[in-house]
């Protein structure tokens, strides 16, 4: 009989991403969209560095929907 465990676990494979982490995805992105507009507003006022308002909500979008899926 062979051994099973010679040539160790099988490799993970990278999943696509699928049509309702996209939706999630998008719903958040759209959703954040006006915090980062009035944030980078307030950054401004105070003469802090600003980033980039779609790249923050874009930042927030990714952040969080990986949350949603692992829970």
């Amino acid at each position: 009989m062979s051994d099973q465990m010679a040539n160790g676990p099988a490799p993970r494979h990278q999943r696509v991403p699928k049509l309702e982490y996209r939706i999630y995805f998008a719903v958040i992105f759209v959703a954040a969209l006006p915090f980062t507009f009035v944030s980078t507003l307030a950054d401004l006022a105070t003469g802090r560095d600003t980033k980039d308002p779609v790249r923050r909500a874009l930042a927030e979008a990714r952040a969080i929907t990986p949350h949603i899926f692992s829970a």
